[in-house]
């Protein structure tokens, strides 16, 4: 249905739907519902729903839209046939690819099987920037991985965070939050949703926040309001980093010499005891580490507490100098980082919870400094997001926030390990013909080592996803597959399969281009993309490029997990899990994906849903998912709940044949709280962290240091000085990765900005998805149709009209990449550099069954087009992605413009146009009754 997965209760008369609501007893959304929860009977009743499988009519062109009706069992042997061929000579010629899913712990598990590395859902187009650079460096994230604690802040900052993310669980929160006198500051370049009811706007220009978060981190050293005492107990503030230049470990932690009991976490490393003036074991009893200096171990080795470096990196970034680059004023920043920091140190929060830390130290109260942030995709989206994400989980470090009351606080099953112990394929040998993958697709890369490269260092994934050109990509490149496989960089593919990605329209960067490479041949004639297989529920624009369409359910007439193997709901006392149970039939021959891949991997003999006899472990899906275990006989499967032969267990126990009714019977959801003693503090809270490795949620009890300096980055860059033996990144990469894995966090300029003129281009442009809409998945919706048909440029009325521009006329807006046709709306809630618009409400002509003439397709547009997923080579440089160096988020809010009126004569329609769209075979030609709906008719039955 959408992201926030809240529960709804979905009230029916005579089979159908009467009406949905909020379910009042669900933890995540306690009964509150929005437009799109409320619209769902809309969804359902779509006459965009497909219902048929299909294939494309031999001769006709893709994107022509032009099928025939084949049955399922046609579809299930013809995909066998190919798939089956592929795995037994080069699996990696299948590419799996998801849009925004609630199953990627399945799709991962059945790309790992087939023995593909060719996998990975959207987090990569949307926000792993958010995720990597939080992850890897306290262990937890904003969205599912932790949140705000609102219930105890003070004050709360929220950076970058459009209406629609976490929605009805933000919107009790902060109601809460303001109820009880809190402070709300917004820091956006736009204030819509959330940041409409702030206490203040501070705007800011796109791409930028990366400055500010380093000038508030000067200010609070300068004003000495960092909590000392936190850092150095809980981070690696205090170790002794390697300052000798020509050493082998420059820039890396300094050891005791004695052998690590776990490799992968060593606890070994040095601070300096200022008191007796040497270097003892971190955590030693007795010790408070010296924060600041430079010393010499007994050897002569230069070393410098990590601190220190961070406060010279710093030293220049004042808040004049951020003031340039933000457009915020000096004094604003300063005052900011100020009530940042005075709050969190005055107004200190006491809990009487005891608790044990991972040296055994007791401590009688539970304390936490009230001040609370929470960001999405304004800071992620960028091709400098990763480095900006880092300062900002830096700047909550310095200010004592991570886990304690006021601050952010995880969400089981995170905090993960820094970083997470999950590593992707290494070597090209681990790709066989028939034979699963020994590590899954996507992982945590914690040295070269960890990368998916060949023995000449070039990229083993499709999207080149941990390759020297993008070693942190842990949610792969989406944005990169249709381009890289239209060309053959770095080899050709056979089989694409998507699911619920609208890759031909508002889940590509560059949508004109991609939609030509779905169509191009090589030059015998064939498809350059030889094979594309579509599942979905509507019909959307890739649906027409399609050869074989997979008609998907709706979330009403299927099976569905939120578990914590993919995405979990948890909530800060502890893991939470819950189920969908279908309330109506499926329409028409529609399947559930996941039963499509259960069937599938049982066709195809993939080991973890085959008995060693060839024949099928499961039923179908409600069967895989009560039956199947992470491991054998590990007890860990996708619940948590009711588990054990007679469902007396949690977390943990054998498969119970009756987990689906218990869950039915117990509201669909799972919530196991936590004692007290183990809701805080878990990155270092000895009970907590024993507990989570006997459920199996942590590999090891090591405590979970945050990693002020990133000694991870730091190997990356080691490598491509040539200082460290193993893998070397090839010669034009040397200095892209020297640059960019910096074991601090800086700012740079996104990179667009090296290909633009922007005096030429001086607006940034950014979108984002309203309240309303669930990407494209709501444009359909009659009801929803009525909040959002078409949408605007939303300008700043002095950069309008000085451009020419008047409010409501049509306009052109133009980048270095494309230039589309629509319409002005004049907003003093944008700052005069910058302009925006809603994300995937304009649409093709004819798609999701609208007719050609709907507003949609002639006044709504789709910024899209003004985005390139590649930047051309600079300076003797090779073409890269427009993507964030580390990480590979794409960087779609970087796009630089410039607009002006349209002329007089040119037609009031958007631009670019394209043919109009035919419907697809099975899909509703209903439509008078939508506006007039009443349960219990049988319209539509």
């Amino acid at each position: 249905m959408c992201a926030c997965r809240c529960g709804v209760r979905v009230h029916l008369r005579d089979g159908e739907i009467r009406y949905i609501d909020g379910n009042p007893d669900h933890p995540l959304n306690q009964g509150v519902i929005c437009a799109k929860g409320a619209a769902g009977a809309m969804k359902q009743y779509s006459p965009a729903r497909l219902t048929k499988p299909l294939l494309r009519k031999p001769g006709s062109q893709r994107g022509a839209a032009e099928f025939t009706e084949i049955s399922w069992e046609q579809a299930f042997s013809l995909l066998t046939e190919r798939l089956a061929k592929i795995r037994a000579t080069d699996p990696k010629q299948f590419a799996l690819f998801t849009g925004r899913d609630q199953m990627q712990a399945l799709t991962g598990l059945f790309a790992r099987q087939f023995g593909t590395p060719n996998y990975a859902a959207h987090g990569g187009f949307c926000s792993v920037n958010m995720a990597a650079g939080m992850i890897y460096t306290i262990g937890g994230s904003f969205w599912e991985f932790g949140g705000p604690d609102l219930d105890h802040a003070r004050l709360f900052v929220m950076l970058g965070t459009a209406e629609d993310h976490h929605s009805n669980p933000m919107k009790i929160a902060l109601a809460r939050f303001k109820r009880n006198g809190g402070r709300f500051i917004s820091i956006n370049p736009v204030r819509t949703g959330y940041s409409a009811i702030a206490d203040e706007w501070i705007p800011i220009k796109p791409g930028t926040d990366g400055a500010l978060l380093l000038a508030l981190i000067h200010q609070l050293i300068e004003d000495d309001l960092v909590d000392n005492e936190f850092i150095a107990g809980f981070s690696n503030a205090g170790y002794l980093v390697n300052q000798d230049a020509d050493s082998a470990d420059s820039g890396l932690f300094v050891q005791d010499g004695s052998a690590a009991a776990n490799p992968m976490y060593p606890q070994n490393r040095l601070w300096w005891d200022s008191v007796s003036d040497r270097p003892v074991v971190t955590h030693t009893e007795g010790v408070t580490p010296a924060l600041r200096g430079k010393f010499k171990l007994a050897d002569g080795t230069p070393v410098t507490p990590a601190f220190q470096l961070l406060v010279d990196r710093v030293r220049d970034c004042t808040p004049e100098w951020a003031a340039g680059i933000t457009g915020i004023a000096a004094d604003r920043i300063r005052q900011l980082a100020r009530e940042m920091g005075v709050t969190a140190r005055d107004q200190k929060i006491e809990l009487d919870i005891p608790w044990t830390d991972s040296w055994g130290r007791s401590h009688a109260k539970v304390t936490g400094n009230p001040v609370a942030f929470h960001a999405m995709r304004g800071l992620a989206a960028h091709s400098n997001g990763f480095q900006t994400v880092r300062s900002l989980a830096i700047l909550m470090s310095l200010l004592g926030t991570i886990d304690r009351p006021g601050g952010f606080r995880h969400k089981a099953p995170y905090p993960r390990a820094i970083p997470p112990s999950a590593k992707p394929p290494r070597a090209p040998d681990a790709i066989k013909p028939n034979t699963p993958l020994a590590a899954p697709p996507l992982g945590w890369p914690a040295d070269p080592e960890d990368l998916f490269v060949d023995e000449n260092g070039s990229p083993m994934r499709i999207d080149k996803g941990f390759s020297w050109e993008y070693p942190l990509a842990v949610h792969g490149m989406m944005h990169n597959v249709i381009t890289n496989a239209w060309r053959g960089d770095p080899y050709k593919i056979d089989t694409l399969m998507i699911f619920m990605a609208n890759m031909a329209w508002n889940s590509s960067m560059n949508t004109t281009e991609v939609r030509r490479m779905l169509n191009d041949r090589d030059d015998t004639g064939e498809y350059k993309i030889p094979f594309l297989v579509v599942c979905d529920a509507f019909e959307s624009e890739t649906t027409a490029f399609a050869d074989l369409v997979l008609p998907d359910t709706t979330y009403l007439e299927r099976h569905d997990v939120m578990s914590m193997l993919d995405r979990p709901i948890s909530e800060f006392d502890g893991p939470v899990d819950s189920v969908r149970i279908p309330v109506l039939p499926p329409t028409g021959e529609c399947k559930p994906f996941q039963e499509v891949l259960v069937e599938l991997a049982g066709r195809l003999n993939l080991p973890a849903f085959v008995h060693a006899d060839g024949s099928r472990k499961f039923r179908d899906y409600p069967d895989f998912i009560v039956n199947y275990e992470t491991e054998p006989g590990s007890g860990v499967g996708f619940l948590a709940g009711w588990r054990g032969e007679n469902g007396e267990k949690s977390m943990k126990g054998a498969p119970n044949p009756d987990q689906w009714k218990r869950y039915e019977e117990n509201n669909c959801v799972f919530h196991h709280r936590l004692p007290p003693s183990m809701q805080y503090m878990r990155n270092w809270n000895k009970d907590y962290l024993e507990w989570a490795q006997s459920k199996r949620l942590r590999r090891f009890t090591e405590p979970i240091v945050i990693h002020i300096y990133s000694d991870v980055m730091q190997k990356f860059r080691l490598a491509a000085q040539g200082k460290r033996a193993g893998r070397q990144p090839p010669e034009n990469l040397r200095q892209r990765i020297d640059t960019y894995f910096d074991p601090l966090p800086f700012w740079y300029e996104p990179l667009e900005a090296e290909n633009t003129d922007q005096d030429s281009y001086p607006l940034n442009a950014v979108t984002q998805r309203p309240m309303a809409m669930y990407h494209s998945w709501d444009s359909q919706n009659a009801w929803l149709r009525q909040i959002h048909s078409h949408n605007y440029l939303f300008v700043n009325p002095g950069t309008a009209s000085r451009a020419g521009v008047e409010d409501g006329g049509w306009m052109w807006v133009e980048s270095s990449w494309g230039k589309v046709r629509c319409m002005c709306r004049y907003s003093e809630a944008v700052e005069p550099g910058t302009v925006w618009t809603w994300n995937a409400i304009g649409k093709a002509a004819g798609a999701w069954h609208l007719t050609p003439d709907a507003d949609e397709s002639q006044k709504g547009f789709l910024l899209n087009h003004l985005i390139t997923e590649e930047l051309p080579s600079v300076q003797n440089r090779p073409r890269v992605s427009n993507s964030d160096p580390v990480t590979g988020q794409a960087g779609w809010y970087d796009v630089r413009v410039r607009i002006k009126p349209a002329a007089e004569p040119e037609p009031q329609q958007t631009w670019p146009q394209f043919g109009a769209m035919q419907a697809l075979p099975g899909t509703a030609t209903l439509k008078k009754t939508w506006m007039a709906y009443s349960a219990g008719k049988g319209w539509f039955k």
